[in-house]
């Protein structure tokens, strides 16, 4: 089908899709941790039962079985290597049901991973991943694209693109939300709509996570701020566990009623998702007889107002403290801190006055450093600077939390005076002492910068506008010991693209590997702070080489401290030495130091710097 003749076919009437294949297949006796794509080729005749029955239903578009048929999700149930396998006869089965009495629409849902600027998969590589999909279901003889159940309209566009690459068929593009009428990262339905229509597709809409009643409510609010087709296909209500099964509640004759309302507000394609049946999709059907296309009242305005930027971003010298140091060349010292175990903070807090009249610029504060269950990194960085009045630099760590919780934290640390903030993505919980606990993972270190500059932009990650710009100083991490150094080097450039300023190492051990990872970076022109720490044993130096991610020690640094390990107080002064010794090898090519302090011995700084110009 060409654009054009789809075009004139929404002109014409109200255009119904089918409902939901996936919960179908479950009620049909797959079970829920089977690959629902996978039933293509291992049961056709039960996918094609489902399609023609949404065609006697009354559907005239019905959706390939292939929402999920990506590399990435048909890899975590082994069938990666029938992704073409799988599309295809997913296409060729609604094709042949369909047999002229029905459009078969090619369904594609979003990748299960990250892409920038909320994870390291690029643009490119995106539409790539999706191109894989699309031809063989272009192969299999589909007659348009669906998009759909998109959280982030970057991925959402990515897939459009891998559509438009390689043929010029109709797509339908649309987003999920959640019971406010948001996306799932908060993005205002004005928003989003705007972000839609600049895809330039033929319908745009939501689906998937909510009922017909929040869909409806979204619908109204937005049909006026633009002139493309609106699709709308929501769920049968929210499931319930009845006997260990997730069913769906809503009937088919609220269905049927709320169908009159979709059309009579404007929208142009209507359909179910996840829970509808036939008998839902047959109740749909009857509404759409039973209002002529004369009553849909469509208000068109095309007036929409566009994000505006009230406030200027702040100027890099004046985000922190430390920032202006930098800023005007001075050499930084950083000291790290662990937060206690506990609900007290007085020793750390003495320990950073100490060190602030010493003269160490900011304490550096790890946020569940190795997965542990510490104090929070905000609540002590928070307390060191109102008591201690140094400032500190904040880990901040995408382990866990989501996107929604990322965003609240970060604005509540600014509003607290945290203005310096190292992004990381965090160690997992299985390296640490509770291995039993989940991580979220949102977003990795890359899509936390993104989120720090969009906020420093005055706008939140789903394109809202906070109001006056947040003015955070953007630290990133590097390991300059990286067993995978390109893979290393490419993360780095993903997130000084993405907005960092300043960069912190892993503690160094080898001078010619920092020096040879200098060379890799200097084109940045970023600050560049190295990390020392000062080894206090030889048990101290086999713990970080064997037991934490990321550090590596040279044998002859791990020999130096065999010959010391009879004493306690040699082995500290040899560690000290060593420390001493890189950082004088390296002074001339770093902007700063970040200290480690072992169990918390802040009297090893003081020996470290003795005599240094900084």
């Amino acid at each position: 089908m060409t654009k054009i003749e789809f075009q004139k076919l929404l002109a014409e009437k109200i255009i119904l899709f089918d409902g939901g294949m996936g919960t179908e297949l479950y009620s049909k006796g797959v079970p829920i941790y089977k690959s629902f794509d996978e039933i293509n080729i291992i049961n056709p005749n039960l996918v094609q039962s489902i399609h023609n029955e949404y065609i006697n239903a009354g559907a005239e578009i019905i959706e390939t079985n292939t929402f999920g048929a990506n590399r990435f999700k048909l890899q975590s149930h082994q069938v990666a290597d029938k992704l073409y396998e799988i599309n295809f006869y997913g296409a060729k089965l609604a094709k042949d049901v369909a047999n002229n009495r029905a459009l078969v629409a090619g369904a594609i849902g979003p990748l299960g991973i990250k892409i920038e600027p909320l994870g390291p998969t690029s643009y490119e590589e995106a539409v790539e991943y999706f191109q894989e999909q699309v031809r063989p279901l272009i192969d299999g003889g589909v007659d348009l694209f669906i998009l759909e159940t998109f959280i982030y309209p970057e991925e959402l566009k990515q897939a459009v693109q891998a559509v438009k690459s390689l043929c010029d068929y109709p797509i339908i593009a649309q987003v999920t939300i959640d019971e406010n009428g948001l996306t799932l990262t908060g993005g205002k339905p004005e928003t989003i709509v705007s972000e839609l229509e600049s895809l330039n597709v033929d319908a745009i809409g939501i689906n998937c996570s909510v009922g017909p009643q929040i869909m409806l409510e979204w619908l109204e609010r937005v049909r006026k701020l633009t002139s493309i087709p609106i699709s709308v296909m929501p769920n049968a209500g929210k499931p319930k566990s009845i006997d260990g099964r997730n069913i769906y509640l809503t009937s088919p004759e609220y269905f049927g009623q709320y169908a009159k309302y979709f059309i009579q507000s404007g929208a142009n394609i209507i359909g179910g998702c996840c829970g509808t049946t036939p008998e839902h999709i047959k109740r749909m059907r009857n509404a759409i007889n039973s209002v002529s296309t004369s009553k849909v009242q469509v208000k068109i305005q095309t007036s929409h107002l566009p994000v505006k930027i009230e406030f200027e971003p702040v100027p890099k010298s004046k985000k922190s403290r430390l920032s202006r140091r930098l800023s005007n060349g001075r050499f930084v010292t950083f000291v790290e801190l662990l937060s206690p175990m506990g609900i007290s903070a007085n020793e750390e807090i003495n320990k950073a006055k100490e060190l602030y009249y010493y003269g160490i610029d900011v304490i550096n504060i790890p946020d569940g450093p190795r997965a542990s269950a510490r104090m929070s990194a905000l609540s002590l960085a928070v307390q060191i600077q109102q008591q201690a009045g140094i400032e500190t630099v904040l880990h901040y760590t995408c382990r866990d939390r989501n996107v929604i919780g990322i965003q609240s934290d970060l604005l509540g640390a600014y509003s607290l005076g945290i203005k310096n903030i190292l992004a990381v993505t965090g160690d997992p919980p299985k390296i640490g002492n509770y291995p039993d606990a989940t991580a979220v993972y949102d977003i990795d270190s890359i899509g936390l910068v993104n989120i720090l500059n969009r906020l420093n932009n005055a706008l939140d990650i789903a394109g809202n506008p906070i109001g006056e710009p947040a003015g955070f100083f953007i630290g990133v991490g590097a390991n300059p010991g990286a067993l995978n150094m390109n893979e290393e080097l490419k993360r780095l450039d993903w997130k000084v693209k993405a907005g960092a300023e300043f960069i912190v190492t892993q503690p160094v051990f080898d001078v010619e590997i920092f020096k040879k990872f200098y060379d890799n970076i200097k084109q940045y022109d970023l600050p560049l702070i190295a990390g020392i720490w000062p080894l206090a044993s030889i048990r101290n130096a086999e713990f970080l080489n064997n037991e934490v991610p990321g550090c590596t020690i040279p044998d002859e640094v791990l020999e130096r401290m065999r010959w010391v390990a009879d004493s306690k107080e040699k082995s500290r002064k040899e560690g000290i030495t060593i420390a001493r010794e890189i950082l004088d090898s390296i002074y001339n090519i770093i902007n700063g130091v970040q200290i480690s302090v072992p169990f918390g011995k802040i009297d090893l700084v003081y020996e470290l710097l003795d005599g240094l110009d900084v």
